[in-house]
């Protein structure tokens, strides 16, 4: 197993998370792709899916939440004595943290910055635990399963970091001025200041004061979580200089997040977080990427 590249997939079970999967395994021999899940059964019947396809050989299954503290323990340990060392990691899993009426969706979508979505509250609803659940998935998720890896990732000779975002998490669609400026100011970016916008976001959402900071749109947790993994991918580029990581928007995509409303396929989507996943040592680190091409944060 030493000889193979080892790459993990979170949320891997469908979607784009499978596609990116499918395609890391289709890419290279020496490849060996780990699909999480939160439901173990539903990985398996992923893993089954590309038996089918003749690519099974080199999958490997395991349970995780990225929500739980203990599972995220286990799955490092699994890493730890089942591999030794990671190579690629791609931070997939999320939530999008509304409650939709699907009867009366009705999504527009603009191909550059991803979903801009026309409906009333009572289409698209968004609660403070619905908040909640998106930031502790979406950015604390991921940064507490990176933090468990990182670890293995430093016994990588190429170690890789890609993390999924969305096009409305442009820093141009953050409402709340204070947060956008927080936010902007890159060199001051530490994951400090991260926790202080999240908790402030999550303060004014509890406290149902969000469309007084600006927050019109139902799906502002969604937002502010993928922004601030944004921001968490530069953090981390400039801490680990050895790495590759970038964040990347998949596009508008047709997948259960998204109630199969979109643009494009979920093989179309993964083209660009399995590019960033196999880039060469010298590629880019800490940038942001619309599917294959680099765009501003």
């Amino acid at each position: 197993m030493a000889s193979k590249r080892i790459a993990v997939v979170t949320g891997g079970k469908r979607g784009i998370g499978f596609e990116i999967c499918k395609q890391l395994v289709s890419s290279a021999r020496d490849l060996l792709v780990v699909i999480t899940a939160k439901d173990e059964q539903k990985g398996l019947q992923s893993r089954d899916k590309l038996k089918a396809l003749g690519l099974s050989e080199n999958v490997a299954v395991h349970q995780l939440d990225v929500k739980n503290p203990t599972s995220i323990a286990s799955f490092a340990d699994f890493i730890s004595t089942k591999f030794g060392k990671l190579d690629i990691l791609v931070n997939n899993a999320g939530v999008n943290g509304i409650i939709v009426d699907e009867k009366n969706l009705n999504i527009k979508a603009d191909e550059v910055t991803g979903v801009k979505q026309y409906m009333t509250k009572q289409i698209m609803l968004q609660t403070y635990e619905t908040a909640k659940d998106c930031i502790e998935t979406n950015y604390y998720g991921t940064k507490h399963v990176t933090e468990a890896l990182l670890p293995f990732l430093h016994l990588s000779t190429s170690p890789r970091i890609v993390n999924i975002s969305t096009g409305i998490s442009k820093l141009e669609n953050i409402k709340d001025e204070r947060m956008k400026k927080m936010l902007s100011n890159v060199d001051g970016l530490t994951e400090e200041v991260l926790d202080e916008v999240v908790t402030g976001f999550l303060r004014d959402a509890k406290d149902d004061s969000l469309e007084e900071k600006g927050w019109d749109e139902p799906f502002s947790a969604y937002i502010v979580s993928k922004t601030v993994i944004n921001a968490y991918t530069r953090i981390l580029a400039r801490k680990y200089p050895s790495f590759r990581i970038n964040t990347v928007n998949p596009g508008f995509t047709k997948t259960q997040l998204t109630h199969y409303q979109g643009l494009y396929t979920p093989d179309e989507a993964a083209r660009g977080p399995v590019r960033l996943a196999l880039i060469p040592d010298d590629g880019p680190s800490g940038r942001f990427f619309f599917q294959t091409e680099e765009t501003n944060f």
